[in-house]
């Protein structure tokens, strides 16, 4: 959720309804007496172009050149490891040795079917295509900021709160020689919508904050009650960071500015641009070095704000636009569509993109679902690319429901994604580490595991971490763990 931050008085402010948009801005009192400014946006359906647009389909021309391409990708059955079925490994998908004929578009199989595209009203700013998108009412909000309770009762004391969310030190800080990422697949939750996942000779990070604060500056704003597990500096090599959306708590500017000092000339971005809602594809260009590269993925919209704080190359996609590592081709970064909006200032509402993340390889299958509420996009995405091995979905920041229901899923919505994702195993994130919304702290594991008894899914398909724990998905020699 993002933060703006002000003096001592309450202000709230609402601009009038437009056709196509809405503005809502609030502001409620934090616990440490600091001024939270929270400045929601949303945007109206712009009639039904906007929803579910299909992909345009192939030419013959077009499917003339798909039909050459030297990268094809296999038909898989569609498994359903997420209720309860038996899933077998993931068919591998075959990459060209070549690599200057190396293709941006390989993902062939998604062209038989429609998929919903990311939009833009006619003021040029993003827009959520789903019935489920809702924005609350000013009555709804002016509820919330003056009578709503608060409930979330996070402790002051330290040792109570360590024995409720201890922070362990992870184990590539314990032994780094042991932090070489294999081809097995291991999730390590350093906090809030922050992994670490290894998987099939990658390292990869998602939406970094390693602050104290969410928000501009670091003074007031959003406090972490429970600490990073590590720096940095600590962290090993990083071979992609992918970026969900612009909010503070999920693009930090003090992680940002870090990962490019700690890492320098290694970081390398490529760039995929857009003019209005055409997208104009580059050719992916592969590069033989042997210095690692490290790879950024954001949502459409970021690539001037990452150029601004020093990062040079840059990989911005569109929902279904794919990339790759340089010296990787055998896994693809799929931006996917999820359900939110995006803000850092007073006036840039939706003018970036925000979106969820498929990362595809030979052996296994990750998705990030970000930050998001519920909508039929996952059950798309899990037809495309699923069975995953492992998905991160948020559990937390939904109370009051009516409030925060379109733009932040609840953990029986989780469960629900975790299902449409036919996803083996799921980790739990962007919970216990920030105090964003009004349900118990403690609340969102235990209603988790409450929704995975209703629906019959075992309790270790969908788990929970402490803060720097790790868990071992698959080992390399593709032992599965349960």
């Amino acid at each position: 959720m993002e933060t703006l931050l002000c003096g001592s008085l309450r202000v709230l402010q609402s601009s009038r309804c437009r056709k196509y948009s809405e503005r809502l801005r609030r502001v409620r009192l934090l616990p440490s007496g600091c001024l939270q400014v929270l400045f929601i946006s949303s945007n109206r359906r712009v009639g039904a172009s906007c929803a579910g647009l299909p992909m345009e389909k192939p030419s013959s021309s077009s499917k003339a050149a798909l039909e050459e391409r030297t990268d094809p990708v296999e038909e898989r059955e569609v498994l359903r490891g997420a209720e309860g079925g038996d899933v077998g490994p993931p068919t591998p998908r075959k990459s060209s040795s070549s690599r200057s004929s190396r293709k941006s578009f390989r993902l062939d199989y998604r062209l038989e079917e429609d998929v919903t595209k990311s939009c833009q009203d006619k003021h040029g700013r993003w827009t959520n295509p789903w019935s489920t998108w809702r924005f609350p009412s000013c009555p709804l909000m002016l509820r919330f900021l003056l009578w709503d309770k608060d409930h979330s009762k996070v402790p002051t004391n330290k040792e109570a709160l360590d024995s409720e969310l201890p922070v362990m030190e992870p184990y590539f800080v314990q032994n780094p020689d042991l932090s070489d990422s294999g081809p097995g697949l291991r999730v390590t939750w350093l906090g809030h919508a922050t992994v670490l996942v290894e998987m099939d000779g990658l390292n990869i990070l998602t939406d970094p904050i390693f602050s104290q604060r969410a928000s501009p500056i670091q003074l007031v704003g959003p406090k972490r009650y429970r600490g990073p597990p590590c720096t940095v500096e600590q962290l090993p090599r990083i071979d992609a960071v992918v970026i969900s959306h612009s909010h503070y708590d999920h693009l930090d500017v003090g992680s940002v500015a870090s990962l490019n000092a700690r890492f320098g000339g290694e970081l390398r971005w490529y760039e995929r641009s857009v003019s209005g809602l055409i997208s104009h594809s580059l050719q992916f260009i592969s590069y033989v070095s042997d210095t690692p590269v490290c790879c950024r993925f954001v949502p459409l919209g970021l690539m001037d704000w990452m150029m601004k704080m020093g990062c040079e190359n840059v990989i911005e996609l569109d929902w279904w636009d794919e990339n790759c590592v340089p010296g990787h081709d055998d896994v693809t970064f799929v931006c996917t569509p999820s359900q939110h909006w995006s803000k850092r200032s007073a006036l840039d509402d939706n003018t970036t993109l925000w979106g969820s993340w498929s990362i595809l390889g030979p052996e296994h299958r990750f998705f990030f679902a970000g930050d998001t509420g519920y909508c039929p996009s996952f059950q798309e995405i899990g037809r495309r690319f699923g069975p995953f091995d492992l998905a991160a979905i948020p559990i937390g920041a939904y109370m009051p429901r009516d409030v925060m229901k379109g733009q932040h899923i609840d953990p029986e919505e989780a469960v629900q994604i975790h299902q449409d994702l036919q996803a083996k195993h799921s980790v739990a994130i962007h919970w216990g580490t920030f105090t964003l919304t009004y349900e118990y702290y403690l609340e969102p594991p235990v209603r988790l595991r409450a929704a995975l008894e209703q629906k019959g899914l075992h309790p270790k398909s969908f788990f929970t971490l402490h803060h720097g724990e790790s868990r071992l998905i698959t080992a390399r020699g593709g032992e599965v763990f349960e």
